[in-house]
This record gives structure tokens, C-alpha cells and sequence, in this order.
């Protein structure tokens, strides 16, 4: 806990310096809060100049109606900033990605860059491969839900789409949680088909401790006084993938207390949850070694957890800039 007061420090100076600097750039600081937790959850030191640099450059180099051409380039120059020392490089290999995704079957969205930014980030080279798993994890997910999923969640069917299982065994598991959720406290939708997919990932653990596992966390949260709501579903599936998950919550109620107390976050409650969890999440895995792949899984899952942070961002604008070509 010691770590995760450290992050929250860097957490709130980088959010600070963001919002001074581009406060006029986007009308929503959630944009920032996640930029920022991005830096610290990565422990890449932050440097203003260089970000902007990296932002404004991609600014010049894509056409005048992309979805990068507005705010959401910040968050792309994060992950470009985060991963990779040559930026201009990695951001013709990104957009090459994005035009792959795109000619495999995607639709040209602000989702499909983040699923581009996803497969680049994990280094793997094999992309035409990864891109066909990512369209039969995506159309399994609209054949068993059509109406809850979207382009929003082209980044979840990257990452399923990486794991090594037949796709018909990997979706059959996720339909199987889900419906097991379903009748405990959480409500169908959306984010129970996000949270169904995360804990899909965790192999070596059971349906039913799975399960057992969010529905007390959930419930200990809400006891400590904790405001979780739908949309915190996916990050009680993260604590639900540690042994001890649900002897972390009355530790984290007081760092969500605490953020929540700064002037800087008190309008933003719900994003404060999201971010106490991701940030000590993010440690989990370097704490543990000797938990095989933890630190991977929990790296890819809070991209996740931040591609559905963008989702609910960017819901409106999306709509109105859906005839736009990027």
C-alpha cells in the first residue's frame, strides 16, 4: 500500500500538469484522469514536452477528418510514449496495424485504433494471424449477444483473441460465466459481458470460485461504503483474479476516500474507484512473481479496462462523427 500512495502521488501531479496544459482541448477530464494513470500504473516517467511532442505529431500526420485529429490523440501518444522509445516509427507501424484491422473486417472507428494500439504495444509481429482471431472472438461475441456488443468492444476481442484456445472453447467459458453472474448481484448487460470476458483469462481457477470471488468483493465494497455501480463491474474482476482480492477492499475504500477528498477528483467518483483499483492492480504482478503471467494478464486487462473507459467517453461523439471517414 506503501507503492500505491507513491502512484497516486505521481497519479495527481501528472493529472495536474495535463489539465493545466490542455484544459481547452477536451470538455471531459476524465480524458486526463486516464492519461495519467496510464504514466503511473506504467512507472514510465511523464514528461510534458515530450508528450506533446509526440501528440502534436501525430496531429500532422493523419488526414483532417481522423478521430485523431481530436482529443483522442492524447491517449494514443500516451501509449506510443509508454511503449516505445522511437515514437515516429511506432506510430506508421500503428497506423499500419489500424489498416489491417480495418481490410480484415473492422470498421473504421476510434475502437479500431485501440485495438491497433493494443496488438502494438504487446510487440507481437504475427498480426494477420491475431486479426482473423480477433474478427471469429468478435462475431462469437455479436452471435451470443447482439445487441450489447459494438465497435467498443474491438479492443476486448484483440485480447481474447491472443489467448491460445480453440475460439469456440474460449467463448464458450465466457458465455458460461456470464450466465452464472448473471444470477448473482450483477444485472446483464455490457459491462457483465465485460467482466465475463476478464475473468475468462484466469485459466487455473474455476467458474464457481470465480464467481464467488466478485460477488463477496462486490458486496465488501458496498458494505465499506463504496459506490460501485455497473461500470465498475470489469475492475472487481480484476481484484477478483488475486487469492486475496477481497482482503484488499477495506485498504483501497481508504485511498478511493482519499482521492475522492482532493478538490482536483471530487466531481469525478465513479473514475476514482476505477482508477485506486487500476493503479493497485498494476502492481500485483511484480509483487508476485512467482505467479506465472499475472503482471502480462493484469497489464492487458486494465488496457482493457481504459478502452471501456474511452467507450464511455467517447458514446456521444461517436455518433455524431460516425459519417466522418478517418
Amino acid at each position: 500500500m506503501i507503492t500505491l500512495q507513491h502512484k497516486l502521488e505521481q497519479y495527481t501531479h501528472i493529472y495536474a500538469q495535463l489539465k493545466e496544459e490542455l484544459r481547452w482541448k477536451t470538455g471531459d477530464s476524465r480524458t486526463w484522469m486516464m492519461i495519467a494513470a496510464m504514466y503511473a500504473g506504467s512507472n514510465k516517467p511523464f514528461h510534458l514536452e515530450r508528450f506533446l511532442q509526440i501528440s502534436s505529431y501525430i496531429k500532422e500526420q493523419v488526414g483532417m477528418f481522423s478521430y485523431l485529429k481530436s482529443y483522442h490523440r492524447f491517449v494514443i501518444a500516451a501509449t506510443l510514449d509508454i511503449h516505445f522509445i522511437h515514437y515516429e516509427e511506432a506510430f506508421q507501424q500503428f497506423l499500419d496495424v489500424y489498416e489491417r484491422l480495418v481490410a480484415g473486417g473492422f470498421s473504421r472507428s476510434i475502437f479500431t485504433y485501440l485495438a491497433a494500439a493494443t496488438l502494438l504495444s504487446e510487440g507481437n509481429e504475427q498480426h494477420e494471424e491475431r486479426i482473423q482471431r480477433s474478427l471469429q472472438v468478435y462475431k462469437r461475441m455479436k452471435e451470443k449477444h447482439f445487441f450489447l456488443t459494438s465497435a467498443s468492444d474491438y479492443p476486448l476481442a484483440v485480447l481474447l483473441a491472443g489467448q491460445p484456445e480453440e475460439v469456440g472453447v474460449l467463448m464458450d467459458r465466457v458465455e458460461l460465466l456470464y450466465r452464472k453472474l448473471a444470477v448473482t448481484v450483477f444485472h446483464k448487460g455490457n459491462d457483465l459481458q465485460f467482466l465475463s470476458h476478464i475473468l475468462s483469462l484466469k485459466k487455473d481457477v474455476s467458474e464457481d470460485i470465480l464467481v464467488a470471488r466478485c460477488t463477496n468483493i462486490w458486496n465488501l465494497l458496498r458494505q465499506e461504503g463504496v459506490k460501485v455501480k455497473q461500470m465498475h463491474y470489469a475492475a472487481v474482476g480484476l481484484l477478483a483474479l488475486l487469492e486475496d482480492g477481497e482482503n484488499e477492499v477495506a485498504s483501497l475504500r481508504a485511498f478511493i476516500d482519499k482521492l475522492q477528498g482532493d478538490k482536483l477528483f471530487r466531481w469525478h467518483a465513479d473514475a476514482n474507484i476505477l482508477v485506486v483499483i487500476q493503479l493497485f492492480m498494476s502492481e500485483q504482478g511484480k509483487e508476485n512473481p512467482a505467479t506465472t503471467g499475472l503482471q502480462t494478464m493484469i497489464e492487458v486487462l486494465i488496457q482493457a479496462q481504459q478502452a471501456a473507459m474511452i467507450a464511455a467517453i467517447t458514446a456521444s461523439s461517436v455518433a455524431t462523427s460516425a459519417s466522418s471517414s478517418s
